[in-house]
């Protein structure tokens, strides 16, 4: 007598609910992150551990293919973050200094940030089979996660540590958002260093957790403030680069020394750093080249094999239901390329949508194709290239470019991210079926959260400011730079010298095999040097733990920890910013 075997839960409204409810808190965190750092983060660790504390913690019936869903849900919401603070912030911060980007509609840049969102599912979904099963691509994330979701006994342990990090982080941001605390301890005093020399660490738990997840990954973005404060800054002063005391009519002392610091950003560092920046990410398409020569061997052995054998597979997807979800968020896409502004027809609008897919399909495949070869994915790269694109084709339509840079780099975005989570369930003998539909069940859900938070952070300033920009705690470096390339675009730039040396430099970084060398090192440039000195003692703990307790220890113990102090930090800042606009 035989008995029918139970199937194991998968798709269920636990996993999806829990991942919705995870995937908001992360976008919300790393939106935050992002605009501090310059840089994003995956969601899809934290989004496991917590996975184990709820569906087998707490609902005690959890299975492994239900938290892979839960994951999956969880990072493809989180996946608008960094599409999006690399992008839209960038129209806020040229809005200072222009008037009539003002009052540019937030609407039709939702729903360009949705349509890109579907995009980059609906195309990268029939390579799943080739770039997984038949090139058998690495996507160490995807790895890593899957590792995690086979080891469920550890769970717990590392819910807690989660927790604990959040609860530190949170306790401590508490007291600087309250200014019990400084956000910031300088030494520059006790040493007597000028200024432009800067000296301090700072009290922020999410950049000690970024350089902790980072490791010896993250010194090259250290060295890029190190090079900035305490090399490029002292020569200027001593080669007599920078006005005198008499010339900026200011007495000598820590009057002008501060004065200095600012005027050396603003005239030296930032733009060589955005220089160094655009060099980088052109560093990176280039070194993506085998990958996209990868990519479309890849597509084209996808084509013929499709086109061989018996009907669609149960396991995948029809292909009728990825042509409609092509279509559709095409026909929205034009949609918000029409209604960005006044002054678009439904031809320029039609000529945007058709090449902004054309280029997120490009741009996607190679972002996939990378990311599963090396896990570094060149995404400001080709956002820059969909910008300066547009701006072209719509006659300087700062708006309408930016849109589009926002549903680029979301979509390419969701190529990397949707492949990575399918090579966490191929290992985990998951429905890769089961994971498209989760995905397109919450694929809207990611853009408006982060659209809000990148909007909530900025009406935080005071003084007529935003919340976030050169020279702030949330310097915001990626839309900075989109920012400059804007305005460069538009009318010339005296500190062009600057952004061609700095090019130079970013292109050189960009011959060494660490990929993304040159993007760390530019987007360095752009932060307070405490936020990156306190990045790098992450960095150097990191390293110390990995050395005295291997890789695995700190898998287990410190990737959970580092994870808490990011979201505690982040989601505290954000309640006391919601806190101060209800309050006025």
């Amino acid at each position: 007598m035989t008995t029918a075997q139970t199937p194991y839960r998968e798709l269920t409204v636990a996993g999806v609910v829990l991942g919705v409810l995870i995937g908001i808190c992360l976008t919300s965190a790393f939106v935050y992150i992002s605009l501090k750092l310059g840089f994003g983060l995956a969601g899809s660790t934290v989004a496991a551990i917590l996975g184990f504390a709820v569906l087998r913690g707490g609902l005690k019936r959890g299975s492994i293919v239900e938290n892979n869903i839960n994951q999956t849900v969880a990072s493809g919401i989180n996946t608008a973050s960094s599409g999006v603070t690399f992008t839209l912030p960038a129209l806020y911060l040229m809005s200072v200094n222009d008037p009539s980007l003002a009052g540019f509609k937030l609407w039709p840049i939702l729903l360009a940030a949705t349509a890109g969102s579907f995009l980059g599912i609906v195309l990268i979904i029939p390579l799943r089979k080739q770039m997984i099963e038949f090139e058998r691509l690495r996507f160490p994330s995807g790895i890593a996660v899957a590792s995690l979701l086979k080891s469920p006994g550890a769970g717990r342990e590392q819910a807690y540590l989660l927790l604990g990090g959040f609860l530190v982080a949170a306790l401590f941001h508490s007291g600087i958002s309250l200014e019990l605390i400084g956000d910031e301890i300088s030494f520059n005093g006790l040493l007597g260093l000028p200024a432009y020399v800067p000296l301090a660490l700072g009290i922020s738990f999410a950049s000690l957790g970024a350089g902790l997840l980072s490791g010896k990954g993250g010194l090259p973005f250290v060295g890029g403030g190190v090079l900035a404060w305490w090399l490029i800054a002292p020569v200027a002063v001593s080669m007599g680069w920078v006005p005198s005391p008499e010339d900026a009519g200011l007495a000598a002392g820590a009057g002008y020394d501060g004065w200095l610091a600012g005027t050396i950003y603003g005239t030296m560092l930032r733009p060589l750093g955005i220089g160094i920046l655009i060099g980088g990410a052109i560093a990176g398409v280039i070194a993506s080249f085998p990958a996209m020569k990868a990519a479309i061997a890849g597509l084209s052995s996808a084509a013929k094999t499709q086109g061989v054998g018996s009907e669609h597979s149960p396991q995948e997807l029809p292909a009728k239901v990825l042509y409609i979800g092509l279509a559709a968020a095409v026909l929205v896409l034009f949609m918000a390329a029409h209604y960005a502004t006044d002054d678009v027809s439904w031809l320029q609008a039609a000529g945007i949508a058709g090449v902004g897919t054309l280029w997120l399909a490009i741009a996607g495949l190679i972002v996939a194709q990378a990311t599963g070869m090396t896990d570094i994915s060149p995404l400001s790269g080709m956002a820059l290239i969909a910008v300066t694109l547009m701006f072209f084709m719509t006659q300087g339509n700062v708006v309408a470019s930016v849109m589009l840079g926002v549903a680029v780099c979301i979509g390419i975005g969701q190529c990397g991210d949707m492949m990575s989570d399918l090579k966490s369930g191929h290992l985990i003998g998951a429905t890769p079926r089961a994971q498209q539909i989760a995905q397109f069940l919450v694929a809207w859900i990611g853009p408006p959260i982060a659209i809000a938070v990148v909007y909530l952070l900025w009406t935080a300033g005071e003084g007529g400011m935003g919340g976030f920009g050169p020279g702030q705690e949330l310097s915001a470096p990626q839309a900075g730079a989109l920012q400059a390339i804007i305005e460069s675009l538009q009318s010339g730039n005296s500190a062009v010298d600057k952004y061609a040396a700095g090019a130079a430099i970013g292109l050189g970084l960009g011959l060494y095999p660490l990929g993304g060398l040159g993007v760390l090192v530019g987007l360095a440039m752009y932060l307070p040097l405490y936020i990156t000195l306190t990045y790098g003692a992450g960095c150097l703990l990191s390293i110390g733990f990995e050395k005295a307790k291997g890789a695995r220890w700190m898998g287990a113990k410190m990737v959970p920890l580092a994870a808490g102090f990011i979201v505690g930090e982040a989601l505290t800042s954000l309640t006391f910013v919601l806190i101060k606009l209800v309050t006025g």
